[in-house]
């Protein structure tokens, strides 16, 4: 199932961030900064990997950290100057390494130490850093400091977690939800007394209001500074301020319960925690940190990032959850339009413009695929990937390409809801049964919206499990891996994965597509996304068709021209179905 079945709208995930200003204005007000005075993340592509589903060297069906060494040069082959990794440390893997058990471990799955130690000496003669996942909101149950907090009321780390007495008939302190379904509060019989876990039970949230808390998560940063990484990405970072009463909310679903995303979110103070975070790890080092920032919205982002902010860039979700403005819930999908999307990246856009930078990305692990999820019913996939891919690398703003996307991978869409492995796939199901939807509904929303669509195995070549693993993969392999796979595309000069790497060297070749500023054009277009990037006297034009009709350009297109086209046959009059072009 895809968007226009589902939500009747399409194009891409953008998002946006500020960075401490570094910026050197020019006399001529359209110039943001010369090229050479950015950072070196400012200029490079930051690649995703989701190392359960990279590359398997050992048979035992999991990715593991050799597997990513094994194909660091894939990625450099694409411009890739940092790579992030999602959780590898110890983990019961209940949400698949976001749960964890040890901040300085590493995972068995994955391999050793010596081997994490490998791969970042590895990526450094490639000119790679290594980025590592910040899970600072919450841990594993299974941690030591929660085995120990929830032992007693009076222990040592009673206090690194929260912990609240139940109402007087014996429920949960409030009605709140969490993300991945069901109350937000667990009983532990040890204490008589529940704790909260803003995602699953096994999910335990943190007590940020608790220094010495706050102190071990910082010493466990600097152990992964010290071993040489090249930045953090920061999970669910605006969760970690509760308010000071903690009430019921009003509920909106048939359980009686409301989201926690609205109940904690952004709480007032947060800021207070992550300049005192900046300050103890982030200050004084070559590193970039992004904080994963759901609910801030554009106007606030001077408060988060540029001279005043917490870190240099966060992924702000405002673009995203346009199909949702019911909130997460996936049997609720809204429709927008394409101006919507545009408006929402180009008010991003404009408060960053004087003295800041985005992340730019279409994809995630947590995230549909972006073939299926932004492009209408019946397009030719390739064609889709390389519309989106044309923006993605032509927007202001630092690349993040997730893995797979630069083959054009699409969703999966399995029979039953047994065969999903993803955590918030199975709460989201029996939310919509429990709203009334049918068991064929459900699954139709599972089919769009599931995190397993991006957590398939790495398509490498078109042998048994696309080469991923010799064992059986933890997540079955899409079907389509027999054509679409690393190995067949590179010998394809019309595949995916070679426009990715044409774009990625034309973007490095190019001052005005990493310095330049933007511009929005045909703002009012339901059909074609086109936006200028301005440089000194230079201009560069980015213009896509995310429609599945043909569409007239504007005159004043025709006569520019034209440096790149993802068509062979080129009408200079028109804009096929899905067509890019750059004009110069």
């Amino acid at each position: 199932m895809n968007r226009r079945d589902f939500i009747k709208s399409s194009l891409a995930l953008t998002a946006v961030a500020w960075l401490d200003p570094m910026t050197l204005i020019s006399k001529d007000s359209n110039i943001v900064v010369a090229a050479e005075n950015l950072k070196w993340w400012q200029k490079s592509i930051v690649y995703q990997i989701y190392p359960k589903s990279f590359a398997d060297t050992t048979g035992s069906g999991t990715g593991d950290l050799n597997g990513i060494t094994a194909h660091l040069d894939h990625l450099k082959a694409l411009g890739v100057g940092a790579t992030w990794l999602t959780p590898i440390y110890p983990s019961p893997m209940v949400d698949n390494g976001y749960d964890i058990a040890d901040y300085t471990g590493i995972d068995p799955s994955y391999g050793t130490m010596a081997d994490f130690d490998r791969l970042v000496a590895e990526a450094k003669k490639r000119n790679i850093k290594i980025v590592m996942d910040l899970v600072y909101n919450h841990s594993s149950d299974q941690n030591k400091w929660f085995i120990e907090s929830k032992s007693s009321r009076n222990n040592p780390k009673a206090d690194w977690y929260i912990w609240r007495d139940g109402k007087a008939n014996g429920e949960p302190p409030t009605n709140w939800r969490s993300i991945f379904g069901g109350s937000a509060w667990t009983y532990c019989k040890e204490r008589d007394q529940y704790y909260l876990h803003t995602f699953a039970a096994a999910q335990p949230d943190l007590n940020w209001e608790n220094p010495e808390l706050r102190q071990a998560l910082y010493d466990a940063a600097n152990f992964w500074i010290d071993k040489g990484v090249g930045g953090f990405r920061v999970d669910a970072i605006t969760y970690i301020k509760k308010p000071k009463n903690f009430v019921d909310g009003k509920p909106d679903g048939k359980d009686g319960m409301v989201g926690i995303h609205s109940m904690t979110a952004n709480t007032p103070g947060i800021l207070d925690f992550l300049h005192e975070f900046k300050s103890k790890v982030f200050d004084g080092h070559d590193i970039f940190t992004v904080g994963e920032a759901n609910g801030v919205a554009p106007e606030e982002l001077s408060q988060w990032v540029g001279s005043k902010g917490v870190f240099d860039m966060i992924f702000e979700f405002s673009h995203m959850n346009l199909p949702l403005k019911n909130g997460e819930i996936w049997c609720r999908p809204t429709e927008w339009k394409l101006t919507e999307l545009k408006k929402a990246l180009s008010d991003s856009q404009a408060v960053t413009k004087e003295n800041g930078w985005c992340p730019v990305f279409f994809e995630n692990h947590d995230q549909p695929r972006c073939v299926n999820h932004f492009i209408a019913k019946g397009a030719d996939p390739i064609k889709a990937a390389k519309a989106i891919s044309t923006v993605l690398l032509t927007l202001r703003g630092t690349p993040f390409i997730y893995e797979g996307q630069e083959l054009g991978c699409t969703n999966v869409a399995w029979d039953s809801i047994d065969q999903y492995n993803d955590i918030s796939s199975h709460g989201q199901f029996d939310f919509a049964i429990k709203e009334g939807f049918s068991k064929d509904q459900a699954m139709e929303f599972i089919h769009f919206f599931s995190r397993d669509n991006a957590r398939t195995p790495m398509q490498w070549n078109n042998s048994k499990n696309a080469g991923f693993s010799n064992g059986t993969p933890w997540l079955p392999v899409n079907e389509n891996y027999i054509k679409v796979n690393a190995a067949a595309e590179e010998k394809d000069p019309n595949s995916v994965l070679n426009w990715y790497k044409k774009l990625a060297k034309f973007r490095s070749k190019h001052q005005e597509l990493i310095a330049g500023d933007y511009e929005l054009l045909l703002p009012n277009s339901e059909e074609i996304f086109a936006f200028a990037r301005n440089l000194n006297n230079k201009r560069m034009i980015t213009v896509v068709n995310f429609s599945l009709n043909t569409v007239d350009l504007p005159k004043e297109f025709i006569s520019k021209k034209i440096l790149v086209d993802s068509e062979d046959k080129i009408d200079l009059n028109k804009l096929k179905p899905l067509e890019a072009r750059i004009y110069g």
